[in-house]
């Protein structure tokens, strides 16, 4: 009821949490599709209940097919591979919190130096430990 109000001001509103096909719907149902808005899609939450968060934001972009003036958001990243995710569906705005975004870097990075650079990682550890084999 809320965003319908304010959309109807012509105020710019980001509407958060959202979780589910149903909720998406109802957003694009009171939206004036001439005000300027976000839908925020909890896409990490989404992943947490075992769901493919990518269908959500699919779906959402689908929608707003004639709401040209609404971004989907990509919210409650828990991965930089939700960056690339996002990218790939044609998803308007990813927030990535900065432990994730400084793993940009490691994109196509070779895996075998990883893998040898992971294995001296788990040595130095075992070595902090003071722990004999």
């Amino acid at each position: 009821e809320i965003i319908e109000k304010l959309s109807c001001k012509r105020i710019k509103v980001n509407i958060t949490a959202v979780l589910s096909k149903n909720q998406i719907n109802k957003v694009f149902k009171v939206l004036d599709p001439g005000v300027e808005s976000i839908l925020s899609i909890f896409a990490g939450r989404i992943a947490d209940t075992g769901r493919d968060p990518q269908a959500f934001i699919k779906y959402a972009i689908e929608k707003k097919i004639n709401h040209n003036k609404c971004e989907i958001l990509w919210a409650s990243t828990r991965e930089i591979f939700n960056l690339y995710e996002a990218r790939n569906i044609n998803c308007d705005i990813i927030t990535i919190p900065p432990n994730l975004l400084n793993k940009i870097d490691m994109q196509d990075k070779d895996l075998e130096e990883l893998s040898l650079e992971t294995v001296k990682m788990f040595y130095q550890d075992a070595l902090k430990t003071n722990y004999k084999i």
